[in-house]
């Protein structure tokens, strides 16, 4: 991984973006692809769409979503906690003693996910599944004057942003989903960019991916593409209690997952997998049997058909505050995508 890419990915990491909140991490991309791009633009949606080429032919769009799971400020009470509603979809249990920050106007405030000491508990509290309604944020307020002079309804909170390099050139993180998506299609839109691409690619760090997949559709009504390539995170099966034969084989540093299925159309799958093979790329293979939910469900669907392509990266421990995945998994997709691209001329034909 070059060392720019490298910078890139720790910004991205280290800045937030919960759903309906991703205007700094979408200042981190753009930064990113000025350095590039044929065009950088943003669309009223909030997508930043890079352009290589943007003239050639096919059209294709790379769509990886910036956003990430988090929570939003619902009230504070007289004593100075916050209550909290989810932004995504979260395990409340994994959220019980969690640090935070809240994302105030002010800057971010530190502060921790609590209830009452597992001594105070009753029996029946001890074996209930706790609610996020039951939990708290507590940043020392002393009452909820001096709250309510910092914090607001509507502020977006996440888990403390931290990335944390491991063993075996792995890495884990807060939200890498699907941060790792949007360097993924921006790393490739960069080598894109320094070849000669007969094809128009549209790199794409699309929003709201968690609450409805709802940027990937504005951004594809946008751009008009024919070909389209979704990179998100998937589950790695490599861990306890996960049974492969329902959720397939896919391991870390494997190499990135490419999925079969209704969702994807044959030709993309068929292409990916050869440019794999012809560059030594290692990949995985799974299927999917009902539409992904992911960016590629709508992209698919957009205007008169998207031939759609999906690249996932294997990811442990999804939607916590400590997600994990292979940088080597990393390098790989973003270098998939580009050779797929740089393949592509105006003649290819992607009818199923």
């Amino acid at each position: 991984m070059l060392a720019s890419d490298r910078v890139f990915l720790d910004r991205l990491l280290l800045t937030p973006s919960p759903s309906g909140f991703e205007r700094p991490v979408q200042d981190v991309v753009r930064d990113y692809a000025g350095n590039f791009a044929s065009e950088v633009t943003t669309d009223i949606h909030g997508n930043v769409i890079v352009g290589v080429n943007p003239t050639g032919s096919p059209r294709v769009m790379l769509a990886g979503h910036c956003d990430q799971i988090g929570l939003m400020v619902k009230n504070i009470d007289d004593r100075g906690f916050v209550w909290v509603h989810a932004i995504g979809g979260w395990d409340p249990q994994i959220l019980l003693g969690q640090s935070v920050q809240v994302w105030a106007e002010s800057g971010p405030i530190p502060g921790v996910i609590a209830r009452k000491p597992i001594h105070l508990l009753s029996q029946d509290e001890r074996k209930a599944v706790p609610e996020i309604k039951n939990l708290w944020v507590d940043c020392g307020f002393a009452n909820g004057e001096e709250a309510r002079g910092l914090v607001q309804p509507g502020d977006p909170i996440t888990a403390t942003l931290a990335i944390q390099p491991m063993r075996n050139n792995l890495a884990r993180a807060t939200a890498m989903d699907n941060k790792v998506g949007a360097w993924t299609v921006m790393s490739a839109a960069r080598r894109v960019s320094e070849a000669n691409p007969q094809a128009a690619v549209f790199a794409v760090s699309t929003v709201q991916e968690e609450i409805g997949l709802r940027g990937v559709q504005t951004s594809a009504f946008g751009i008009d593409p024919q070909l389209g390539i979704v990179v998100d995170v998937t589950h790695a099966t490599d861990c306890p209690t996960i049974d492969e034969n329902q959720f397939g084989k896919v391991k870390l540093g494997k190499g990135p997952v490419l999925y079969r299925g209704a969702n994807v159309n044959p030709v993309v799958f068929r292409k990916l997998n050869e440019q794999a093979a012809q560059h030594g790329l290692p990949v995985q293979i799974n299927g999917l049997a009902y539409p992904a939910s992911n960016d590629a469900a709508q992209l698919q669907l957009s205007r008169a058909g998207v031939g759609t392509g999906l690249v996932c990266i294997p990811n442990r421990y999804m939607h916590s505050p400590c997600e994990m995945v292979s940088f080597d998994d990393l390098e790989n997709a973003a270098e998939l995508i580009a050779k797929f691209c740089l393949a592509l001329s105006p003649t290819d034909d992607f009818t199923p």
